[in-house]
C-alpha cells in the first residue's frame, strides 16, 4: 500500500493531466455536434471493424464443418447421377419397378496420410468397415481417380495410389471409345501412361482419358486426365501414350469411396466360368 501511495505521489502531475483530457474531450463531444458526430461515426466503424474480424474468426474456425456438409452433399448428387444407376429394361410390368436401379453409392472420406515421392505410393483414409468400406472400392476425388482400397481396419483404409506400380485402370479414349490400361511409370506424379491402345486408333493431343465400362471398381465416365503426347514407332501395334491426370496427388485432401452395389454378382459369375 504505501509503494502504491508514493507511486501516486511521484506521478500524480500526469494522472491529473491525463484527467482533465479525458474530462476536457467529454465537454467538447457533448456539447459540441460536429464533434459528437465524428466521435459517433469513428466509434462506430471501429466497433463495426471489430465484430467483422470476430464473424470472419469464427467463419474461419467453421470451414471444417462446411467442408464436411458439403462433402456429404456431394456423395449424395454423386449417387444420384445417372452414371451411378444400371438400365433394368427388362424388369417385367407386373412389378412395382423403375427402369433404373442405383449401382454405385458415394462415401466421403478424409486423406490422413499419403505419399506421392516413392516408387509405390499409398494413401489413409479415415474410414473404414464400421462404415461399410471393404477391399477392392474404388477412390476418387473431385477431380479424377486416385486409387483402389486395399486394407481395411475399423475406422481407416489404406489406398492403392494410382502413383503405384501395381495399380492398373481400365481406362479408354471418351472420343473414340478405344481402351486400354493406365498405368505409372514411376516418374513424374503429374503423368500416367495409357497402354495397349492399337495403332490403328486415331489419336489426338488433348483427347479426354476416362474409366471404362471393363471394371466392378469404377463406374464408366469418370474423368481421369487428357493425353498430353503419342507417339507410334515404326513396327509397334500400340501407340506409347502420355496422359496428363487430372488429379493432384500433392494437395489431395478430401476423396469419395465408391461401393459397387451388384459387384458380387458379377463376379461370382464371372468365376464360375472361370471354374
Amino acid at each position: 500500500m504505501r509503494n502504491l501511495i508514493f507511486f501516486i505521489s511521484k506521478y500524480y502531475v500526469f494522472f491529473l493531466f491525463f484527467a482533465l483530457e479525458i474530462f476536457s474531450f467529454v465537454i467538447i463531444y457533448r456539447f459540441n455536434n460536429y464533434q459528437k458526430a465524428s466521435f459517433v461515426n469513428y466509434t462506430t466503424g471501429v466497433t463495426s471493424s471489430f465484430y467483422s474480424t470476430i464473424s470472419n474468426t469464427k467463419q474461419y474456425f467453421n470451414l471444417r464443418h462446411v467442408n464436411d456438409s458439403l462433402q456429404l452433399e456431394n456423395a449424395r448428387l454423386h449417387s444420384q447421377l445417372i452414371t451411378s444407376y444400371y438400365e433394368n429394361k427388362f424388369t417385367p410390368k407386373l412389378v412395382n419397378d423403375t427402369i433404373y436401379k442405383q449401382q454405385y453409392e458415394y462415401i466421403p472420406a478424409i486423406v490422413v496420410n499419403n505419399s506421392v515421392t516413392k516408387r509405390n505410393n499409398y494413401l489413409t483414409l479415415n474410414r473404414g468397415s464400421d462404415h461399410g468400406i471393404v477391399p477392392e472400392m474404388g477412390v476418387i476425388s473431385e477431380n479424377g481417380i486416385v486409387g483402389i482400397v486395399m486394407n481395411v481396419s475399423e475406422h481407416y483404409c489404406t489406398v492403392l495410389s494410382l502413383l503405384n506400380n501395381n495399380c492398373k485402370i481400365s481406362a479408354k479414349i471418351k472420343k473414340n471409345g478405344a481402351f486400354g490400361s493406365l498405368v505409372w511409370d514411376g516418374s513424374d506424379p503429374r503423368f500416367a501412361r495409357l497402354l495397349d491402345v492399337n495403332k490403328h486408333v486415331p489419336i489426338s493431343g488433348n483427347d479426354e482419358i476416362i474409366t471404362s465400362n471393363f471394371s466392378t471398381i469404377f463406374p464408366e465416365g469418370i474423368p481421369i486426365g487428357k493425353i498430353y503426347s503419342h507417339s507410334l514407332d515404326a513396327g509397334d501395334n500400340f501407340h506409347t501414350i502420355k496422359v496428363e491426370l487430372n488429379t493432384d496427388f500433392g494437395t489431395i485432401s478430401s476423396v469419395y469411396i465408391i461401393r459397387n452395389l451388384i459387384k458380387d454378382e458379377q463376379k461370382n459369375l464371372e468365376n464360375s466360368i472361370k471354374k
